[in-house]
């Protein structure tokens, strides 16, 4: 497996860089294979959505289906595949941001009976008690 760094995933994602991203591009496309993919860890998911939101000014939606490009790519493996989905739903419902949904999904399965926050959007989504 080869680890993505937030970088990688933006220039491949974006296309917007006449230099990485074709080597972005390449490596995604050519060199990673289903027994040799590429891992993208929970910091380098929550990174390329705050990214893709803040710098590039992707819509929700537009950034949901990055997510989910990512989640069916066979030569990507995704940490915490399941907990990312389901904040990618609720980020695509509008129900709360990418991290804070994640945030709640993670706590979840760790066990955690309820997450506690000030955010009242947060504080919508199933996991989530306001404080």
């Amino acid at each position: 497996m080869i680890g993505l760094d937030t970088n990688v995933l933006v220039r491949y994602l974006t296309q917007d860089d006449p230099i990485q991203s074709p080597k972005a591009a390449d490596l995604i496309e050519r060199a990673l294979t289903e027994s040799e993919p590429g891992y993208i860890s929970i910091v380098a998911m929550v990174e390329t959505t705050w990214v893709l939101e803040r710098t590039y000014e992707f819509s929700a939606t537009d950034i949901a289906v990055a997510i989910e490009r990512m989640l069916q790519a066979p030569v990507l493996t995704v940490e915490s595949e399941q907990e990312v989905f389901t904040a990618m739903i609720a980020m695509k419902e509008r129900r709360a941001s990418f991290s804070d949904a994640l945030i709640g999904a993670l706590g979840a399965r760790a066990g955690c009976s309820t997450t506690v926050t000030f955010n009242r959007r947060a504080a919508g989504l199933e996991n989530f008690d306001l404080l």
